[in-house]
């Protein structure tokens, strides 16, 4: 039997790996032919409705109205401050440093944690992680990098990238503690639900509605957003919220380490990303902080545990 829920277990860590990974390069393709905004909002109200439906004829208990609040709250922050500032950038950013600039969330919780009222103060390898990972960053998106000198990073879809990994950050901190259902996946369709309706509205006051055109949106446009649905959003959130009930938190934290290296190989292998030395040392350095981050806190004192993060593509 033990043999069978290990075997489960790595299953089910190889499906959120690979599924949430390639959920950067989905975002691209989808957003090609698509308004990122509405794309983002169709995506995740689809997928919270289902997810809601779902639980509710589970017999889950019906939520309360501070849990409707805490999952629009969270919503913001992360749905749409988050997942909606990296499907603007991937319209300006390849797909695969997308997915490295978000994989830095961990670095901003650490700070925005040391510095908030009752916060966490970092230990000096935590604080290592931290140096070491904005290094990473300058050394893939800094000066000389920028579309503008040459490079192929977009300074505008850094700074998006910037915000959506800052968004994410606040969100999670302020997940910790909030007021959700008992049911991990009746608040995460919850906060779908409120998050799809708030992208949406961005959609609609940014005026998207005027460039749809269902008959020129491509079909590699339309996979990507059913991948986003199925995939992303049901089966990695599914694979997800059943590891951290039954595998060690540090194993399931691996992930925040995987996704950007799959992320950035299958740019590469299928989108003709470019695929430099520079991207791959960058690439090494931030994720080599995020580990040395979250080994620093499941080391020190037994502290509460760690920071779980929704991923960067809003999956979680």
């Amino acid at each position: 039997m033990k043999d069978s829920l290990q075997a489960r277990i790595w299953v089910a860590l190889v499906t959120v790996y690979i599924v949430w990974g390639s959920t950067y390069l989905a975002i691209r393709f989808a957003v090609e032919t698509m308004p990122p905004f509405l794309m983002a909002g169709v995506r995740f109200l689809v997928a919270g409705l289902i997810l809601y439906a779902w639980r509710k004829f589970s017999g889950d208990i019906p939520a309360r109205k501070i849990e409707w609040r805490s999952a629009a709250i969270i919503g913001f922050f992360l749905l749409v401050g988050g997942n909606g500032s990296v499907v603007w950038a991937e319209q300006r950013v390849p797909s695969g440093i997308a997915a490295l600039m978000v994989g830095s969330a961990p670095l901003w919780m650490v700070l925005l944690d040391a510095l908030r009222p009752g916060g966490q103060r970092p230990g000096w390898r935590t604080i290592t992680g931290v140096l070491i990972g904005f290094a990473g960053i300058v050394l893939l998106i800094g000066p000389g990098q920028v579309a503008g000198n040459g490079g192929q990073s977009d300074p505008l879809g850094v700074a998006a990238l910037f915000l959506a990994a800052f968004m994410w950050a606040v969100g999670s901190l302020y997940s910790r503690n909030a007021q959700l259902p008992a049911s991990p996946l009746l608040g995460t369709g919850m906060e779908m639900l409120a998050g799809g309706a708030m992208l949406l509205l961005l959609g609609t006051v940014s005026g998207e509605w005027s460039r749809v055109d269902l008959t020129s949106i491509s079909a590699r446009s339309w996979w990507g957003l059913i991948y986003l649905i199925v995939f992303g959003a049901l089966i990695g959130f599914a694979a997800y919220t059943w590891l951290l009930r039954v595998a060690p938190t540090p194993l399931v934290s691996t992930y925040a380490y995987v996704n950007p290296l799959i992320a950035i190989l299958l740019g590469s292998m299928l989108a003709d990303e470019q695929l430099t030395l520079r991207i791959v040392i960058s690439a090494l350095v931030i994720v080599s902080s995020v580990a040395l981050i979250n080994t620093s806190k499941g080391a020190a004192t037994k502290q509460k545990a760690p920071i779980e993060v929704v991923t960067p593509t809003g999956d979680d």
